[in-house]
């Protein structure tokens, strides 16, 4: 099991942010060329979710089975929690919070990975991919789309 903690700034109310970081659509426009889903629901993240989906590194490996229990999402306190598993990965537990900071918000994800002996593989990939986010995110709420 490996830990990934990642934390970053966005000048936007908490409360903006928190609805683009729960929504199915920003999360395919932020993995737009690292990750493709198939099957993502509309709409935004809801508690007691299942969602069954297939991905596709790059859009260009061949897709993956992947599986998201949306084990909470609470908007007043705006934490999500989630358990997944596929695409190579035992337990993937991850905990996205957003919190008010001074001149905007912060946004704060956990990963606790099993992935077997490529955990550590794992754990960079997570790395790199949440930290991904951030830009795509920033131009979002820069258009105002959020």
């Amino acid at each position: 099991m490996r830990t990934v903690h990642t934390e970053f700034f966005y000048a936007a109310s908490p409360e903006r942010l928190w609805t683009l970081a729960t929504s199915y659509d920003a999360l395919s426009r932020v993995m737009a060329g690292l990750v493709e889903f198939d099957g993502l629901p509309e709409g935004r993240t809801r508690t007691g979710q299942k969602i069954h989906v297939e991905i596709s590194l790059f859009g260009k490996l061949p897709k993956q089975p992947y599986d998201m229990d949306v084990l909470e999402c609470d908007d007043s306190r705006m934490i999500l929690r989630s358990s997944e598993q596929g695409a190579g990965v035992k337990s993937w537990r991850h905990t996205m919070m957003v919190t008010p900071a001074p001149g905007g918000s912060r946004l704060c994800d956990t990963i606790e990975i099993d992935a077997g002996l490529l955990t550590p593989a794992f754990a960079l990939w997570a790395k790199y991919l949440y930290g991904a986010r951030h830009k795509p995110r920033q131009r979002l709420l820069e258009e105002g789309s959020y």
